[in-house]
């Protein structure tokens, strides 16, 4: 089989969800029909006694939340699937966007009941920016919950993009009979017990007790009106991202899964040309490229690893090949390589552009990394950042353990968990993050893999800048006002709020305030 013929086969997409709508338990019954585990758990497992596959963290475990990005590859029929699991809680959407940077189409989860939601919003706003192809599963039909129309409406209204339901369905809750895929040309009777029965529909007539009942007829009736006055279906503005086709169906049930997952592989795209700084960089080109998207610390704390996630980009990997790490042009040999289901994994030998790999990390990788095979060295391009929003001091209980506690914030800092910030006058350590779950998280990792108490002092909300080295001066600087250097050795202000910002620059007018993630102003510092 040719490089060409592999690529072709990859599938790499994410699963995006406001929390609790249904992400993991989706991903959990992907799993299933990969053969990959034997009975689903579900991210509400602490009361079941069974926990999600794509939840390996413990505090994971105990909240019932995903609050890091899982990756999962399996064969499925004629494809390699890739997915991504991304954390559902808003507190960690940066791990979420850049995650999205590594694929190549976004499964978007909406709670039948509850609508578009907050997190959903910002999301789709990330996938629909990097012109991300949108495919949309209602879930919950086994629940009482809002009109199909006016779902669909929502989907347009707020999210300004345009809808074509794949299948269409007959009642909710309790008086849910099945869907009418569009696509497939069947009607699937749900049954309970995670039975389906597919019924063409020329046959239709044939099962009274489903024709007669008024439920499926009205649906039916309602489905004549989609056909008639709902958009037409255009797989190339699927593609462009400009249509999103809706599935409905229920997770946990579950119903309806299998046909969407079978439906969505036929449409969603293989791998594609990415932007890099020589260039466009096809999938196909015979050269190995990649970019590491995520960096993970104690998967395995037994051994204390750090594994680098790369996606592949182009050509193909193979294990104890030799690369170059772009951004230094050191020589890299990647022997240790391997692809996951969430905390298990498994040695892998060989990839392909669209694969999702992880590699042993020496404490040498940064996210945003390109690795390169042959003669022309180039980058793609940056991932991009976010400003932390609320800072605090941070400090070991035991000050015996500085040593663990030192290095437990350096590789926690190098994943991208949480922002890292030093005082210029006392060296104090100050992290920042968008919201308070990261900092319990931080605290509960450092606990848990480094064996470290932490202390903390809210610092508050603040508004960073970045200031030019030569434009520096401590006098000018206070508590309001804070004076820091970022992982990168870069001098920037935390100021108080709005006021104190706009006081400063007023009263300091030839200093220039830059902006801390923007990118066109960031490279002003470099």
């Amino acid at each position: 089989m040719t490089i060409q013929d592999e690529i072709a086969k990859r599938r790499t997409f994410a699963i995006i969800s406001h929390p609790d709508a249904g992400k993991t338990t989706l991903t959990e019954k992907l799993l299933l029909y990969g053969n990959l585990i034997r009975s689903a758990g579900t991210v509400k497992g602490k009361k079941s006694g069974k926990f999600a596959t794509s939840d390996w963290m413990d505090i994971e475990k105990q909240r019932g939340i995903s609050i890091t990005s899982s990756v999962m590859n399996f064969p499925y029929k004629n494809y390699q699937v890739n997915i991504l699991d991304t954390p559902g809680h808003e507190d960690f959407s940066e791990d979420t966007y850049r995650t999205l940077t590594a694929v190549d189409s976004v499964v978007m989860i909406i709670d039948s009941t509850k609508g578009i939601e907050p997190q959903t919003i910002k999301l789709f706003k990330v996938a629909r920016m990097r012109g991300i192809p949108i495919f949309t599963f209602i879930n919950k039909l086994d629940r009482e919950g809002r009109d199909s129309f006016e779902l669909l409406d929502e989907i347009e209204d707020i999210l300004n993009i345009q809808t074509y339901p794949m299948n269409w369905p007959a009642g909710m809750g309790k008086q849910f009979l099945g869907v009418f895929d569009r696509y497939g040309k069947q009607f699937v009777q749900f049954k309970g017990n995670e039975e389906e029965t597919y019924i063409p529909f020329e046959e239709l007539n044939e099962y009274q007790d489903i024709s007669s009942n008024p439920t499926f007829q009205e649906a039916e009736e309602t489905l004549q009106l989609v056909e008639e006055a709902g958009n037409e279906f255009s797989l190339e503005d699927v593609l462009a991202g400009e249509q999103t086709p809706v599935f409905f169906g229920s997770a946990i049930a579950p119903f309806g899964v299998e046909v969407f997952f079978n439906t969505f592989l036929t449409m969603a795209p293989p791998p594609g040309p990415r932007k890099s700084t020589e260039g466009i960089i096809q999938p196909n080109n015979s050269d190995f490229s990649g970019f590491i998207f995520k960096i993970q610390a104690n998967m395995n704390p037994a051994h204390r690893d750090r594994v680098a996630f790369i996606r592949v980009c182009s050509g193909k990997f193979e294990r104890g090949m030799s690369v170059q790490l772009a951004r230094t042009g050191k020589n890299m040999k990647l022997s240790q390589s391997q692809q996951f289901i969430a905390s298990s994994r498994e040695t892998v030998e060989e990839a392909y552009a669209g694969d999702i790999i992880g590699i042993y990390d020496p404490n040498i990788y940064r996210i945003g990394d390109t690795l390169i095979e042959g003669k022309q060295a180039f980058e793609y391009d940056e991932l991009p950042k976010f400003p932390p929003e609320i800072f605090k001091k941070v400090t070991a209980k035991n000050v015996m353990k500085s040593k663990q506690y030192k290095k437990g914030i350096e590789q926690l800092v190098q994943e991208g968990a949480i922002q890292l910030f030093k005082r210029n006058r006392t060296e104090e350590y100050i992290l920042g993050a968008v919201g308070e779950l990261q900092f319990e998280v931080f605290q509960a990792r450092m606990k848990e893999e480094y064996h470290v108490d932490v202390l903390f002092e809210s610092i508050g909300e603040r508004i960073p800048r970045w200031l030019k080295k030569e434009q520096v001066d401590d006098s000018l600087f206070d508590e309001r006002n804070m004076l820091v250097r970022d992982r990168e050795d870069n001098n920037l202000v935390l100021f108080k709020n709005d006021f104190s910002l706009r006081w400063f620059q007023d009263k300091h007018p030839k200093i220039e305030l830059i902006d801390l993630f923007d990118v066109n102003q960031y490279n002003q510092i470099q």
